[in-house]
């Protein structure tokens, strides 16, 4: 069962604003909505012993809040002072989800997460794949935090899912490995690009399984996307923090008719020497490197020089390749570079018909509403050269052609 989908795409988005951990997640996701005994029954189909689960609702600095609870019946030892958690090595992970009630795609999911925690653990270690034993997320509450979250956003229906930028906190933080600094090893690995940031708060706030399933599902990351909400939830952390409810809050609801907006790095730099046939071939390099646009624009630099202002627009998780190879193509000694937000109508391409041939006409919309409507010049010039015909014109028919259409 999943919750009906009216006009507009599935979306959720999670706000991180006191981190996130695999329980906070799963709480969240019951709250708003999902059945705990869906939940636990899906679970069960793991066919995992020594566990059992819960959810209550408890009050975090205020907000009410789903709880939800792993108890390891393996940790429950003659002596209270030294639990023994039982952990899995990687295929007896798999061998579960593979067994489990989830559908193939949610499987295949399920195991992608575990394959990327083993690649970082290796990494970090310097060891093969096959030999990592998961210490950090291999524990059965862990692995019952991450398959949940997978069922449970999968019973939601979910089509997009939006990040905000995740509060890490700071200190230290024991691990099976010793004693780090927050953010832990694990953490960092499995982060990548995705932003962050500690707003002085001395614990650890993101974990490695809350980190695992957010950058695994993110389409993107930023504000809250255009949408309208449906449901709200917040799933509890353990922690009692200073002036901040330890919970996440996620947001149910549907895409709006309005643009989405997406997060981009701008990179910028002036050049004033260098052989200017390279900026033509720099160009087609960087749209080819992922870039989303690249423009020069002339100025005027220091002690009077004519120079060349190059911008480049991208993702910010190509930042680092762009500006790679803007260093080894360029002259230049130095980029800048902030994270901005850009709004983009919604585009298609249609064919027309024009009496020399088919022309792509690019139709840009916000909603049902068209509000930008050009032949493709490429289709345009090249009818021209083949005809004999003067470009204006042809633009001019399938121009009309389109609007002939749209009527």
């Amino acid at each position: 069962m999943v919750f009906e989908t009216p006009r507009g795409m599935t979306t959720i988005y999670f706000d991180c604003f006191a981190g996130a951990a695999g329980d906070m997640i799963l709480g969240a996701l019951i709250d708003a909505g999902v059945p705990f005994e869906a939940v636990q029954q899906a679970l069960g189909s793991l066919a995992v012993d020594g566990y059992e689960i819960a959810a209550d609702r408890v009050v975090k600095g205020g907000i009410t809040a789903v709880k939800f609870r792993v108890r390891d019946l393996s940790a429950e030892s003659a002596d209270p002072a030294a639990p023994v958690h039982k952990h899995y090595h990687l295929k007896h992970i798999r061998a579960a989800i593979d067994r489990s009630a989830l559908s193939d795609a949610g499987k295949a999911r399920a195991n992608q997460m575990f394959s990327r925690l083993a690649e970082a653990e290796a990494a970090i270690h310097g060891m093969p794949v096959e030999q990592v034993h998961l210490h950090e997320v291999g524990a059965v509450d862990s692995i019952i935090d991450i398959v949940g979250a997978v069922f449970a956003l999968e019973y939601l229906g979910a089509e997009r899912i939006v990040v905000s930028p995740m509060n890490v906190g700071g200190g230290m933080v024991r691990s099976a490995h010793g004693v780090f600094p927050v953010p832990a090893p694990a953490t960092l690995a499995i982060l990548g690009d995705a932003p962050v940031y500690s707003n002085g708060i001395q614990m650890e706030l993101l974990t490695p399984t809350g980190a695992l399933v957010l950058t695994e599902y993110a389409a993107s990351f930023g504000p809250v996307p255009a949408m309208r909400i449906d449901r709200i939830g917040y799933g509890a952390g353990d922690r009692d923090l200073p002036d901040t409810p330890n919970v996440l809050r996620v947001l149910v609801g549907h895409a709006s008719d309005a643009a989405p907006v997406m997060q981009v790095t701008v990179m910028a730099c002036e050049i004033d020497d260098m052989n200017p046939q390279i900026f033509g071939a720099l160009m087609d390099q960087l749209y080819a490197a992922g870039a989303l646009e690249v423009f020069y624009a002339p100025v005027q630099m220091k002690k009077n020089r004519p120079g060349t202002l190059m911008t480049v627009v991208g993702r910010p998780a190509d930042r680092r390749r762009l500006t790679d190879l803007v260093f080894r193509e360029t002259t230049t000694i130095g980029i800048r570079y902030q994270d901005m937000a850009r709004e983009c109508l919604d585009r298609e391409t249609v064919p027309v018909t024009t009496p020399w041939g088919d022309v792509r006409v690019k139709v840009a919309r916000r909603g049902a509403e068209v509000l930008n409507a050009q032949p493709e010049f490429d289709d345009v010039a090249a009818l021209a050269a083949t005809h004999g015909i003067p470009i204006k014109d042809i633009h001019a028919h399938a121009t009309k052609a389109w609007i002939e259409r749209s009527k």
